[in-house]
């Protein structure tokens, strides 16, 4: 069996990083894309390796022959690389196509080494490797039979995206055997380029092949196996992170990226927190269906939004402002305040993070829960001088959940000591006590001294769209953080969800019952697991402690690299033996419990 490696094209996307290298030579972690590809082909004693080179050729030809390679090289130059496609290079290796089976490549890829053993180890001898497909890939797709027969080829630009379900991605690794080669591949090659020219793919020919009434070619599909197609500098990140050698370093890039793990495949995130039954499919589709117009178009500005805002809430329009998630609101907010400014630790540190630390006061949550009472914090703040203060209630990452009745004793309190209190209820919708929000009219009227903050993102499911409210009866406060922020603050696609939200208002309330269910279930599993103690919560996250023999930074190292869960690792919040881990639906909390079980 012989390697033909296609690494001719320039990596125009990869920009400054191919302006004097060809893209194959672009380091990975320190090591050159064509270095370990060539690095794993030698591992299999292949006869030969045939790679045609184009751009910067000759540059990668001396590179190669820095790097040790036992296996004979033979070199083929595509001297019109920048006016073809891959059919081209492929076709100047036809000759060799004939000579055996093939392995063949395309040289921007970073894969592991069970991808290639799954490929070769199949006794099928001509197939093509395929991966399930998922919203970070690009280019060619297929359909699949249950028999792994090929039943279309799709071009990228041909994707119907509301069929994204049956497709699967080309990896661009496939096996020829010598047969299908000689009798099939080159004379539709020869054919194909003939008459559509040198500006075209391979995988057309490929296409045209699977139309025959006999499948010469079946698809070969991952189950998990890591690989990456690194075509821009984000891949390239990416693939950074994914393919770490050091499992330290792969977690820190990881757990820095703060969101955007819908770009990983497989990845499971248990770290960041949404409602997993809220929107549901139906409000997604009406999102979907105004697409056009909605990506088209401009945002109402403030006004209009906080209207939208004031009509869902059920507040008056002065008294609720909208932001690009809470954490814009949180800023504004916290820079307009001046003087002492309480908190309570462990929490959510956005809004000590955005205040003078000599103005902050901090009270420590004690117990084996982190739990504290209203009457706690009035007995320790009565002894300060504080002009603020914070709470996050129910409270991340412990969950302490204070019942409405009681915030509004504090309320009370705060109101006789002539204190502003910000209350923060992200995760109070999760909460088991019903009608347990601050954000009424009466109550905002009565207190202008409370300010309730509240992530959309985090209760309805919809961090993507970044949205979050601010309510306060303190006209002049909220009037001065409106002037503040961005007239368009947020994206049409977020103003139309608060246009739409109030129809889908009982499907929140359901979605509200199931994940209540779903959390005494997933807590009352993980009780079960022998080295950990569950720590109660009313939020839409358990804190974990782990009383056994691994710290938390070790559960969540081997969770991210050996299951591909990642979750939050509290050792710098509270300390190396707590993890937080977010609820989500019963599938992937099942994942979840087998693989705690396997760490522990």
């Amino acid at each position: 069996m012989q390697a033909i490696i296609l690494a001719a094209g320039m990596g125009k996307r990869l920009k400054e990083l191919t302006q004097d290298n060809t893209k194959c030579m672009v380091k990975v972690n320190g090591v050159t894309m064509i270095d370990r590809m060539l690095h794993q082909i030698e591992r299999k004693d292949l006869e030969r390796i045939v790679i045609v080179v184009g751009y910067e050729g000759q540059k990668l030809i001396d590179y190669i022959a820095t790097l040790g390679i036992k296996t004979p090289i033979i070199y083929i130059e595509n001297p019109i690389y920048d006016k073809t496609n891959n059919i081209y290079s492929l076709a100047l290796a036809k000759d060799w196509l004939s000579k055996g089976d093939t392995l063949l490549f395309e040289s921007d890829l970073i894969f592991e080494d069970a991808v290639l053993d799954e490929l070769l180890n199949d006794p099928r001898d001509t197939l093509a490797l395929v991966d399930k497909y998922e919203s970070w890939m690009d280019g060619t797709c297929l359909k699949l039979d249950d028999k792994d027969r090929i039943i279309e080829f799709v071009p990228g630009k041909h994707l119907d995206f509301s069929d994204r379900d049956q497709y699967f991605k080309t990896v661009n690794i496939y096996k020829f055997s010598k047969e299908f080669s000689s009798k099939y591949y080159v004379p539709f090659l020869e054919a194909y380029q003939k008459a559509l020219g040198e500006n075209e793919y391979y995988e057309q020919v490929l296409r045209v092949i699977t139309m025959l009434d006999q499948p010469v070619i079946r698809a070969k599909r991952l189950t998990g196996q890591k690989w990456y197609e690194i075509d821009d500098v984000q891949d390239l990140d990416i693939a950074e992170s994914i393919f770490a050698q050091d499992k330290d370093k792969m977690v820190s890039l990881m757990e820095n990226r703060f969101g955007g793990y819908w770009r990983y495949p497989k990845l499971l995130d248990f770290c960041y927190l949404v409602n997993p039954y809220f929107p549901p499919q139906t409000m997604k589709d009406e999102i979907k269906a105004n697409f056009d117009q909605l990506i088209t178009e401009y945002p109402s500005g403030m006004r209009v939004n906080s209207l939208l805002a004031s009509k869902n809430f059920g507040v008056p329009l002065e008294n609720i402002i909208v932001g690009n998630g809470a954490a814009e609101l949180i800023k504004s907010l916290m820079e307009l305040i001046g003087g002492k400014t309480g908190f309570i630790r462990p929490t959510f540190e956005e809004y000590p993070n955005r205040y003078s630390p000599d103005d902050s006061i901090f009270y420590q949550a004690g117990g084996e829960n982190f739990s504290y009472t209203a009457d706690d914090l009035i007995g320790f703040f009565g002894g300060t001088d504080i002009n603020n203060l914070v709470v996050i209630n129910p409270d991340n990452p412990s969950g302490n959940y204070i019942s409405k009745s009681d915030v509004l004793r504090l309320v009370d309190w705060c109101n006789d000591q002539d204190i502003r209190i910000i209350v923060d209820e992200s995760f109070v919708d999760f909460a088991d006590e019903e009608d347990n929000s601050l954000i009424h009219k009466e109550i905002l009227l009565k207190y202008p001294k409370l300010y309730v903050m509240k992530s959309i993102s985090k209760s309805y499911g919809v961090p993507g769209l970044r949205l979050g409210v601010l309510a306060s009866g303190d006209e002049e406060t909220i009037g001065r953080m409106k002037k503040d922020v961005a007239i368009w603050n947020i994206n049409s696609f977020a103003e139309f969800y608060m246009q739409i939200y109030e129809k889908y208002k009982s499907s929140y309330e359901k979605g509200l019952v199931l994940f209540r269910n779903e959390r005494a279930r997933f807590s009352k599993e993980l009780g079960k697991i022998p080295g950990i103690r569950i720590i109660p919560s009313q939020a839409n996250y358990l804190t974990i402690e782990l009383t056994g023999s691994l710290t938390a930074y070790e559960v969540t190292r081997q969770l991210l690299c050996d299951y591909n869960i990642i979750v939050k690792d509290l050792t710098g919040k509270i300390g190396p033996r707590y993890i937080r881990v977010a609820v989500r639906d019963e599938v992937d909390n099942n994942k979840f419990l087998s693989a705690l079980r396997n760490v522990l």
